[in-house]
């Protein structure tokens, strides 16, 4: 099968297509022909091995010391289940479904396999593979942090990096979840965040979002930019502020896939995706994203 290698540490550039193995299924898994798959922030940090000096010998640990321990990277895909273990009970061949690998990564290849418990679930039936992948990453992080802030309809959210990944998934959810949203973004992508539903748009590179005399339950940083001090200036009394940024992993669950598939299903959320490359420029999208400038999701269709 073809497949996006990494076999060392570095640029964009130590991204190579080549030829690998095809996986089989162990018993309890399914092989999927990958269809979509994307480059997120976290395949870019990997793949340059970029960790704050804390976390950098257990992540070296983790990941591999010299090189990736999987050189193909990759975290989030979409497309058919080719075939299952024999003890797989919940799909079968033809199924179209969605997933996350975690530290298995592998999604960078034509074929991956996962394990039925793992974070597995069937598309969304009026999603497109590539729809769906945009949805998982960045729909999991958010959910995962506001189940943490405990957000709830009728509250106040603002969303800080509100035109990234896990950004514009924070928009859409706090919207279908009753929110009042104010997103922080610059200017450029003041229309994009809109259009997903925020009521308030502060455009960060002429507004200072904390000296506003509003006040927030809920501030969420997406993009891990700025200080506990700055988010408390806005919150509300008994308001929560989190963070990707030194507040842990976020935790990844089946059941938020289904989450996911179901408002997307019902048109409360969208898929947000900002270019599409095919496998063998990977290294391309890489860069792209290195620029910390993309708009929602960059797929990768294979």
């Amino acid at each position: 099968m073809r497949a996006i290698i990494c076999g060392k540490y570095g640029p964009p550039d130590v991204l190579e297509l080549k030829e690998a193995p095809k996986p089989a299924p162990k018993p309890n898994e399914l092989l999927i022909r990958v269809r979509a798959t994307t480059v997120t922030s976290g395949d870019c940090r990997i793949r340059g091995f970029r960790s704050p000096p804390l976390f950098w010998l257990p992540m070296r640990l983790i990941l591999g010391v010299r090189r990736p321990r999987n050189p193909i990277l990759g975290v989030e895909l979409a497309g058919e289940v080719e075939a299952v273990g024999r003890n797989v009970k919940r799909f079968k061949p033809g199924d179209s479904v969605f997933a996350m690998t975690g530290f298995k990564m592998g999604a960078y290849a034509e074929y991956a396999c996962v394990r039925e418990t793992g974070v597995v679930a069937p598309m969304p039936a009026n999603a497109t593979y590539e729809e769906a992948v945009a949805l998982s990453f960045g729909g999991t992080t958010a959910l995962h942090f506001f189940r943490k802030a405990r957000l709830r309809a009728g509250q106040k959210a603002l969303v800080y990096g509100a035109s990234g990944s896990v950004g514009t998934s924070a928009v859409l959810l706090a919207k279908a979840f009753g929110a009042e949203v104010t997103a922080v973004c610059s200017g450029a992508n003041a229309e994009l965040v809109k259009s997903l539903g925020a009521d308030k748009v502060v455009d960060y590179t002429r507004e200072d979002f904390t000296r506003t005399k509003e006040r927030y339950d809920v501030v969420f940083d997406a993009v891990g930019r700025t200080t506990k001090s700055a988010g408390r200036k806005v919150l509300a009394k008994d308001g929560q502020y989190i963070t990707v940024e030194g507040q842990g992993v976020a935790k990844e669950l089946p059941e938020d896939l289904l989450l996911l598939k179901d408002l997307y299903e019902s048109g409360k959320i969208k898929a947000v995706i900002d270019r599409r490359y095919p496998l063998e420029r990977m290294a391309e999208a890489h860069a792209y994203v290195d620029g910390g400038r993309k708009k929602g999701n960059v797929v990768i269709t294979v």
